[in-house]
């Protein structure tokens, strides 16, 4: 076990985590895009963004990787020479932003559709409300989902590895792998396996405190900002006028 930790932590570990904050963040560009074309009042737009969703969420990511890594290579050859990481990596990013795209969709329809009419009463064109005032806070209604959905692409990275990779780009389970068929034993798949846990858990407890925050967090700190003192004076004010009004 205590002999694969250098790979794990030179090539796995390092490999996992750029593939998935790859995949991540070009999920999310290629998301917000689907998810603006899924609530768009035309109808050309709404169509294209449906099938894209329905065909990168109901197919199995394996075979999505394999289709899009292996088929693509040939096309990208001049680009990538042969090199299967950057396939991998979009794979990935169709994958996700499928997905990304779902819960962007979900939190900006969640807005109160009165601020897109106050804010077209105001003069705003639609393209500024949706910028300005319903994305922004969509968004920040689904942070706890977009962490949960980094969790989901950092074990669907370990797909990767049929694809082909080199031994520099091999991700987490592609090392413990290669190292349990070498040492006859399953203490590397334990030791990744580990990795991952290491990783994910943390990000389960962010993700639940994230969502508690943004229920119950600015509440909260509203009433334990208060002060005593204030509510003593305030309680004094309302006996005076009583008085008074007797």
């Amino acid at each position: 076990m205590v002999a694969v930790i250098p790979d794990v932590l030179a090539y796995g570990l390092r490999n996992t985590l750029v593939l998935a904050a790859s995949a991540t963040v070009v999920g999310i560009v290629l998301g917000m895009v689907v998810a603006v074309m899924g609530v768009s009042r035309r109808r050309w737009l709404r169509v294209p963004a449906r099938v894209y969703t329905d065909v990168f969420r109901g197919l199995p990511a394996i075979l999505t990787i394999l289709l899009i890594g292996q088929g693509l290579a040939p096309l990208t050859s001049q680009w990538f020479r042969g090199n299967p990481y950057p396939l991998g990596i979009l794979a990935l990013s169709l994958i996700a932003s499928a997905y990304i795209g779902e819960i962007f969709r979900s939190g900006i329809q969640s807005v109160d559709a009165g601020q897109l009419k106050a804010c077209r009463a105001l003069g705003m064109s639609y393209a500024s409300a949706m910028r300005l005032v319903v994305v922004p806070q969509g968004v920040r209604r689904v942070l706890p989902a977009l962490v949960n959905q980094f969790i989901a692409i950092i074990k669907d990275s370990s797909l990767v590895y049929f694809l082909g990779l080199l031994t520099s780009q091999r991700e987490l389970f592609r090392v413990g792998q290669d190292a349990a068929v070498t040492s006859g034993n399953l203490s590397p798949l334990v030791t990744v396996g580990l990795c991952y846990l290491v990783i994910t858990v943390p990000l389960t407890y962010l993700v639940n405190w994230t969502d508690d925050r943004l229920r119950t967090g600015a509440r909260v700190k509203h009433v334990t900002e208060i002060d005593p003192r204030a509510i003593e004076i305030e309680r004094s004010d309302r006996e005076v006028a009583e008085r008074a009004g007797r």
